[in-house]
């Protein structure tokens, strides 16, 4: 595969790795050391959480589901329907420091955690070979919002998944890797009849691609025709797609396609986590020409012109499951790289996380 994209600013190395990995599992990162980055992004699951939204250290939930950071490196926007958010860097601040909703909780607290990171002999090391200029420039150097999301971006961009029967039986030559049901998936998923191809191709199952290679983004958001609340192509106000951001009525209901790597592993599915399965995605969705059509609704009439519904047997959308079920690297979910390092007698739990960051009963 192409090496990824990486900021001149934040070159990659395996001390910085390293230490995103402990950022990424260690719950004193939330105001109630409830929860960390990993928990709505759990590893077997391809780093989402299984839940149609996600709720923070509050209780609140959020309006759109976790998305999987599998490859996350070579994604151009990073979130469901806010085309700015093209940095891992700039990302990483939302959750931890967000207010609206309320995630990890740590907005005012940044000196505690800083003074957190400065007690922790795990984390003075661990700062220290990751960011060996700014250890050097003081006592408190190493310790910042820069470099908090830079070691979380790298250790996010370690994340590849390129292991699954599918690359073996596509890329590795090996006939055998996957099902005869699989292959027979593959040519519905690649053919004209359900065109699945078209915002779900390419080496990540995506239209949002960038790489070292690429000259610039190729970035796709699309209009499904999951809703129309109002017969003019209206979504909950809750989640209404980028035109919160673009101001454009023909945005409404555009949503970043996600990628297929992995997919039978992260339901629920779509943008809010309101369909179950897979078989449903591909019959009361796609095959009626969107789900607003299955509701008994007009179809939508800002969708994607890709989305014309097919006619498709029982057989048939076994075989299309089947070759999704080929995409999942296993050795991705289980891979030590990318584990809790936490996981021994001193793993940070809420009973000791700092009195100084946990809120007050």
């Amino acid at each position: 595969m192409p090496p990824p994209a990486v900021p001149a600013d934040n070159p990659m190395s395996a001390a910085k790795v390293e230490l995103g990995r402990h950022l990424f599992h260690d719950v004193r990162l939330s105001a109630n050391g409830a929860m960390s980055c990993a928990t709505c992004h759990d590893q077997a699951r391809a780093f989402t959480d299984g839940q149609a939204v996600s709720r923070g250290v509050a209780g609140e939930a959020g309006t759109r589901s976790a998305m999987s950071l599998a490859n996350v490196a070579y994604l151009p926007v990073l979130t469901w329907q806010n085309p700015q958010l093209t940095s891992l860097e700039v990302q990483a601040l939302i959750p931890l420091f967000g207010e609206h909703p309320v995630e990890m909780g740590l907005a005012g607290r940044e000196q505690q955690l800083f003074a957190m990171f400065k007690a922790d002999p795990t984390y003075r090391r661990l700062f220290a070979q990751a960011f060996p200029a700014e250890a050097g420039q003081g006592e408190g150097g190493p310790y910042a919002l820069s470099t908090l999301t830079k070691a979380l971006a790298s250790f996010q961009r370690s994340l590849m998944s390129f292991d699954s029967p599918y690359d073996r039986y596509r890329y590795g030559g090996q006939k055998d890797a996957i099902s005869a049901a699989a292959k027979r998936g593959e040519e519905l998923f690649f053919g004209e009849k359900l065109e699945c191809y078209h915002c779900h191709g390419g080496f990540n199952f995506t239209d949002n691609l960038k790489h070292a290679r690429t000259p610039f983004p190729e970035i796709g958001f699309h209009n499904t025709g999951l809703y129309n609340e109002d017969g003019r192509g209206a979504y909950p106000k809750a989640s209404p797609g980028i035109v919160e951001f673009t101001g454009e009525p023909r945005d409404a209901g555009r949503f970043r396609t996600p990628s297929l790597r992995n997919v039978a592993v992260t339901a629920p599915y779509m943008h809010d986590g309101s369909i179950a399965t897979l078989h449903e995605v591909l019959r009361t969705h796609y095959a009626r020409a969107g789900r607003a059509v299955h509701a008994g609704l007009a179809a939508n009439p800002l969708r994607s012109e890709f989305i014309a519904g097919f006619e498709i047997s029982e057989a048939e959308i076994a075989d299309v499951v089947a070759f999704l079920e080929s995409l999942t690297d296993e050795r991705f979910l289980r891979d030590p790289a990318h584990q809790n390092p936490w996981r021994n007698d001193a793993r940070p739990t809420a009973s000791t996380h700092p009195a100084s960051i946990r809120p007050v009963p």
